[in-house]
């Protein structure tokens, strides 16, 4: 469990999404801690949205990010909360592949040791569609700090041992 360095760094395209009904460019702090820290890992930032909290819309702007070859990976931040505005998961519904359960088991895990049993709010999900990976973090600033530093980081970095999300894509769409 650890970043191999004799292996090379295979940088990634990702699409950042913000889900929120009150935040604009200039208060989307989460979705600014994101951008930084696909950055400073050595990814490519390649598209950046910010839509409020409608599924139709949502899932509108995944599929074009999935339909894109350029883009390798979505991180949205936001609406994956329980109130009735909350719909990223179902927006993901709409456009998954498949599941990938242990990203949401593991970032509740992660998130309480942050916040303790509080964590149970979340409904942070991350699935597969169609080849492009999709991950749904909470809207705070603490939770994409967690999801991005304490999974993320490790899991798009092809140098991370012993498997990563990275040295599957090439066979993420074999049938």
């Amino acid at each position: 469990m650890a970043i191999d360095e004799s292996r090379t760094f295979r940088p990634i395209n990702i699409a950042l999404l913000t889900v929120s009904d009150t935040r604009g460019p200039d208060e989307d702090t989460s979705g600014d801690i994101l951008a930084d820290r696909i950055l400073a890992a050595g990814h490519a930032l390649v598209d950046r949205s910010i839509l409020r909290d409608d599924a139709d819309l949502i899932a509108d702007q995944l599929r074009r990010w999935i339909d894109d070859t350029g883009v390798d990976a979505v991180v949205s931040t936001g609406g994956t909360g329980l109130t009735g505005r909350d719909v990223t998961p179902e927006a993901l519904d709409r456009v998954k592949t498949k599941d990938i359960p242990g990203f949401g088991e593991l970032f509740r895990w992660v998130s309480y040791q942050t916040i303790g049993t509080s964590t149970v709010q979340s409904r942070a999900v991350a699935v597969l569609a169609e080849g492009t990976y999709i991950f749904a973090l909470p809207g705070s600033n603490g939770a994409v700090k967690d999801g991005w530093d304490k999974i993320l980081s490790e899991q798009l970095d092809s140098r991370n041992r012993p498997c990563n999300f990275v040295e599957l894509m090439p066979r993420l769409k074999e049938r």
